[in-house]
């Protein structure tokens, strides 16, 4: 198939997935047993509020030293930017469309092919997950049950499913029993205690994959249309007596105490997401097993912060604040450090590592394996990542991000949001404050074209959250019990075809 890329030329396109690949490139590798991995992510950490990102202002040192240590990634994006979208992503290696989570609060419809967890568990790993869950619908506030809903984590499993309390007074999670039980700490600390416990009971002799999912550097709520960041008090001390520096999306509508504050305290959870990391990669090293195992770090998407005085939510845009995430990789012995642009996005993440820890990624795998890319250091295996987002009110649209382009637009019977229709130069314009969508009409329909090829492959005719809701389905998971809706997105549109629906400005 033949498609544009971001300068507008034509060249064969790189949607379909890179083969797999083997498991090392270095005589070293060749003779090592299969890695473990350590699949390690927060909550709304955008990726320029690192220091290895070139921010001077937030304290990440162990960020920054896993980042000197294995491939920091400085093009992934996430292409749902929101919670439940882009872990069914992640769990599942299958578009929104075919897993059922098209927006928050929905579950991963199973069965859908094999999944992350399964595929480790069937490959003889030892499964483990922590943290937040927020893949099971309905009801936030209860205990994921055993079973298919699980995913293939079927060793440790100690989850809160979602929730937004901290601290410790309130932080809890749902024990092996079904009970609800206080962490006695800020959450993520606990968390990384249980992953430490998790870590000691491992053999040299048998493999693990365990995820780690913390929720800060998240919000816990707003007042007065800021949302509240504040967290543990040595980590605000932290940050106490400084002048945050404001993204210049946010500062030109807002520079008040208040703006600046916010910005500290988001920071402030930031570095205690950063000293939870650091407790979790000594043990590993404690433990001996850091030669062995492929450690990750990355985040479901970004936080605007003010930016484009975007109030509805933190995030969901598809602007960088909100869609650009940290990624860092390391696998000691197989890749050097540097510094990759290769593009990526959740929809790659498990055939990729699957590709790098020998296993074949299941034919259900909707995104590419770039293990291969990876291994030869070859960034320009892929030239860009699609953008999605089904969801009620004005955050509603289709895009793509290139290495030179940030678009997307919305569905053109929308009430018109100046958020969702956007062309940014990423380098003549990398804070994104000149949005180019209504002047440059020649860019602007190249990037419609390509967003055209990512919708055709997964066969999206630009649905609406309105339209399937309307269709009568219960896409959340019914919370008094009750069967499992097992119907995806994907097949009611077939059996209910609509014409496809045009972009704004088309």
């Amino acid at each position: 198939m033949e498609t544009l890329n971001s300068g507008g030329i034509t060249r064969r396109s790189l949607l379909s997935g890179i083969a797999a690949a083997p498991i090392a490139a270095t005589a070293e590798a060749q003779t090592r047993r299969r890695p473990n991995l350590l699949f390690l992510f927060s909550d709304q950490h955008s990726y320029d509020m690192m220091g290895c990102s070139g921010n001077k202002q937030v304290h990440t040192p162990v960020m920054d030293q896993l980042s000197s240590e294995g491939v920091h990634f400085s093009h992934c994006f996430s292409t749902s930017p929101v919670c439940s979208p882009y872990r069914a992503m992640l769990l599942s290696g299958l578009h929104s469309l075919r897993s059922g989570v098209f927006f928050n609060d929905v579950t991963l419809i199973p069965g859908q092919g094999k999944y992350f967890g399964e595929s480790l568990r069937d490959s003889g790993y030892r499964t483990g997950y922590f943290g937040k869950w927020h893949i099971l619908g309905g009801n936030r506030v209860r205990p994921i049950p055993p079973g298919e809903l699980r995913y293939g984590f079927d060793g440790s499993f100690l989850s809160n499913n979602c929730t937004t309390m901290f601290d410790a007074a309130r932080a809890y999670y749902w024990n092996q029993n079904g009970e609800r039980t206080l962490y006695g700490d800020w959450e993520p600390y606990a968390q990384s205690r249980q992953a430490c416990g998790f870590l000691d009971q491992q053999q040299a002799d048998k493999p693990f994959a365990m995820f780690l999912s913390w929720h800060p550097p998240h919000d816990h709520g707003k007042r007065d249309q800021y949302f509240v960041y504040d967290t543990q008090p040595d980590l605000m001390e932290q940050y106490s007596k400084s002048d945050p520096e404001l993204r210049p999306a946010a500062a030109q509508l807002d520079s008040s105490e208040r703006r600046k504050q916010q910005c500290r305290d988001y920071m402030a959870q930031t570095t205690g997401v950063d000293r939870a990391l650091g407790m979790v990669l000594d043990k590993l090293k404690e433990k001996g097993l850091d030669r062995d195992t492929i450690v990750v770090y990355t985040s479901d998407h970004g936080d605007c912060l003010g930016a484009y005085g975007w109030h509805a939510s933190a995030k969901d845009i598809p602007q960088d604040c909100s869609s650009r995430v940290p990624f860092l990789l390391r696998y000691p012995g197989v890749l050097k450090p540097r510094r990759s642009d290769l593009m990526m996005g959740p929809l790659d993440l498990m055939p990729t590592l699957l590709g790098l820890m020998g296993i074949e990624p299941p034919s259900s795998c909707q995104g590419r394996n770039l293990a291969q890319a990876i291994l030869k250091a070859d960034d320009r295996a892929t030239d860009s990542v699609p953008m999605m987002m089904i969801h009620s009110g004005p955050e509603e649209y289709r895009g793509v991000i290139t290495r030179d382009w940030t678009f997307a637009a919305q569905r053109s019977d929308k009430a018109f949001h100046p958020a969702m229709n956007v062309l940014y130069d990423r380098h003549e314009d990398p804070h994104q404050v000149r949005n180019q969508f209504a002047d440059n009409k020649k860019v602007r329909r190249q990037m419609m074209d390509l967003t055209r090829s990512w919708m055709k492959r997964f066969d999206d005719p630009f649905v609406s959250h309105r339209e399937l809701m309307a269709s009568g389905i219960p896409w959340k998971y019914p919370d008094a019990g009750g069967a499992i809706n097992r119907t995806t997105p994907l097949e009611w549109i077939k059996k209910n075809p609509m014409p496809a629906a045009k972009f704004r400005e088309e």
